[in-house]
This record gives C-alpha cells, structure tokens and sequence, in this order.
C-alpha cells in the first residue's frame, strides 16, 4: 500500500506541473504538448510514470493522444481545464465500500442493458468467463479475477462504452482488495456458479427484469459484508 501512495503521489506531481505549464505557455484547445522525452526531462520523471499521468488526464478527456502525431490540449476553456484538473487532484483513493456501491450501481444497470441488446459473440464470451469461473471454484482455486471477469463480459454486452469503461476503471482495485480481505469463502464461491447461471439465462432470454433481480441476489452478500466491517 506504500507502494501505491507513492506512486498517486508522483502522478500527482505530475499532473500538477502540466498543468503549470499549460498555463504559463498559455496553450489552447487543439495545442500540441512537448514530446514525452521532453516532458519527462523537464519534470525529471521516469516516461513511464508521465505516460500514466498523462493516460490519467486522456481518460478525463483533457488530452488526446494520437498515435504518430503526439499529445494535444482537448478542446475545453482553460478555465474548466484548470477546475477539472484541481478536482482530479483532490480525488482520494475510493474506500472499498465506495468502490463496491458504485460497482453495484453500475452492475444493475449494465445487466439490464446486456439483456437487452446483447449479441451471440457477447453470449459465448459470458458463457466462457462463467466455465472459466466454474472450473477454479470447483478446483478449489482463487477464483476473484474470473468472477470479475465474468461481470467485465456482462459490462461489454451492455453496449454501453462509457459504463464499460467505468468498469473497467475500477476492477483492478476491487480485486486487490477482494484479496486482501478475503471477501468470498469457499460456501460463497460455490453460490456464485448458481447465482451467475441464473444471469445468465436471464441475458440470453433477453429479460432484463430477471436480469437486475438475479444481480441484486447475487450482491446480497456482499453489500452485507461491506457494511458489516470497519
């Protein structure tokens, strides 16, 4: 976890001086920032920790990358670029039950989309993600990464890109910390394989009533495990 810190607190730095020199070389919408050779110097900072910052500031929609070409200003006034930039900043690291009600929140959605508009590519893709799930359950195997997994192919079938994203944004901290609690035991894995089938009958009959009922059933236990611990 000291390993994290640290590394939110370098992206930060960076972050911040981008945006000191946004403002002091006065670029606009459209403008293209200096090389990452460049930035890195300039900031004396590994490329790989500037990239991140700067993955961090594209998945807010405040730059663009373009592949050949370079990185370049979003079209957005400097004045919005500046408060979204000092929110982004102040973001603290989400707790897992704030990771675990949005997960929630976004889920219950998401399913009652993939029922609706789900594809047979993304049926066979759901169905190999709860056989892949199954088999280390039944092997009595760590079983985290393949339930979200499963949960990620249900985001994908909503064919909603913005809330896939999302998803996809906060799986890697769920599933540390996931493993760190220990959250699902070996009787909670086994229900899963049931509650998942259970979904997953609901997406293929294109019912998305059953969809959201069999998910809401399904995160029973861990809403109350969330809100039953420190």
């Amino acid at each position: 976890m000291i390993i994290e810190s640290e590394i939110q607190s370098t992206k930060k730095k960076i972050i911040s001086a981008l945006k000191d020199l946004i403002n002091q070389k006065n670029l606009e919408p459209g403008d293209k920032l200096p090389s990452e050779r460049m930035l890195s110097e300039r900031f004396n900072v590994s490329r790989g920790n500037l990239r991140d910052a700067l993955q961090t500031l594209e998945y807010y929609g405040l730059v663009k990358s373009i592949p050949q070409s370079g990185t370049f200003i979003a079209d957005i006034g400097i004045t919005a670029m500046n408060g979204m930039i000092d929110d982004i900043l102040g973001l603290p690291s989400p707790h897992f039950k704030e990771l675990v009600e949005a997960r929630i929140f976004l889920e219950l959605k998401a399913v009652k989309l993939a029922a609706l508009r789900r594809t047979a590519d993304d049926l066979i893709h759901i169905e190999n993600a709860l056989a892949d799930y199954s088999d280390k359950v039944i092997r009595g195997e760590d079983a985290v990464q393949e339930d979200l997994l499963f949960h990620l192919a249900i985001a994908r079938a909503s064919r909603n890109a913005t809330l896939n994203t999302f998803m996809l944004k906060i799986t890697p901290e769920i599933i540390n910390n996931f493993e760190q609690h220990h959250v699902c035991d070996k009787d909670t894995a086994f229900k899963g394989i049931e509650e998942h089938k259970t979904i997953l009958d609901a997406i293929k009959n294109q019912d998305p009533f059953a969809a959201k009922e069999g998910m809401k059933k399904h995160f029973k236990d861990l809403y109350q495990y969330c809100y039953n611990v420190d």
